[in-house]
């Protein structure tokens, strides 16, 4: 594995590891240390790995649970407090798979409140990815066994007509209008967002801002500015951007978006 730290041995604090982020038309992964993020929620589902241990996660104001994988479903508020240690945040697309296809990834798990919650040691991979400095570079190919492999063991997926219009909200450079897309799926506007709501668990304007919020941090981990990015996706200033990262991850983006890997 050549100068890669090996897969079972903590990164050595002197090696200055940035935050990992990867971004691409249905996947958003960032690996780095975390300290408490406040309550909040996010267009998607995320999956949740300790790397190197438990962390907390408290769901819908309930209990403070102890960890070492979680999913958390779209749209559910919780909060986290790992301690600055490093973890593992994955978010899927509808338009890739649904949040059963990373159920699986959790293991021993538990619901509470919607969410699942794993006692189960963390994924070696993902640790992996945190640790190995060109990581930038095989991210995509990593992350994309990690859901081939889950999918395998889900159940049947989302509605075929939310994903179509998941994957029209993705690639377009402008997000299609509400009306022409219940069009394309053949549904009324009104329909279309009960059903949306009903599979995806948020609102379908929560997941249009969920896409923007996606693509500003695509253009800050690309090398740009805060500034330049919040632009770039649609908001009004930086101020704006700021304060709708922190409604979404509960921190403020320089936790997380500043020293990013390239």
């Amino acid at each position: 594995m050549g100068t890669r730290p090996r897969l079972y041995e903590r990164a050595a604090p002197g090696q200055g590891l940035g935050p990992l982020w990867f971004l691409d038309e249905g996947r958003t992964f960032f690996a780095g240390p975390l300290v408490y993020n406040a309550p909040h929620q996010h267009g998607a589902p995320v999956f949740l790995a300790g790397l190197y241990g438990p962390f907390g996660l408290r769901v819908q104001g309930g209990s403070w649970q102890a960890c070492r994988t979680a999913l958390v479903p779209a749209g559910v508020v919780h909060e986290l407090d790992v301690g600055g240690e490093p973890i593992a945040v994955f978010y899927l697309e509808p338009s890739v798979d649904g949040a059963h296809a990373l159920a699986p990834l959790v293991a021993n798990a538990r619901e509470e409140q919607g969410a699942l919650f794993g006692g189960g040691g963390g994924l070696p991979l993902l640790r992996e990815l945190w640790e190995a400095p060109d990581a930038a570079d095989w991210a995509g190919a990593a992350l994309a066994d990690v859901v081939d492999v889950s999918r395998r063991r889900a159940r049947a997926g989302l509605d075929p007509r939310i994903q179509r219009v998941a994957a029209a909200m993705t690639d377009a450079e402008r997000v299609p209008e509400l009306a022409a897309l219940a069009r394309e799926v053949g549904l009324s506007p009104s329909r279309l967002q009960h059903l949306f709501t009903a599979e995806m668990g948020v609102p379908f304007r929560r997941y249009r801002a969920w896409g923007r919020m996606r693509r500003a941090i695509a253009e800050i981990a690309a090398g740009s500015s805060f500034t330049a990015a919040a632009h770039a996706a649609g908001f009004a200033d930086q101020a704006h951007f700021t304060h709708d990262f922190r409604r979404t991850f509960g921190a403020a983006p320089s936790q997380s978006l500043r020293g990013v890997r390239l």
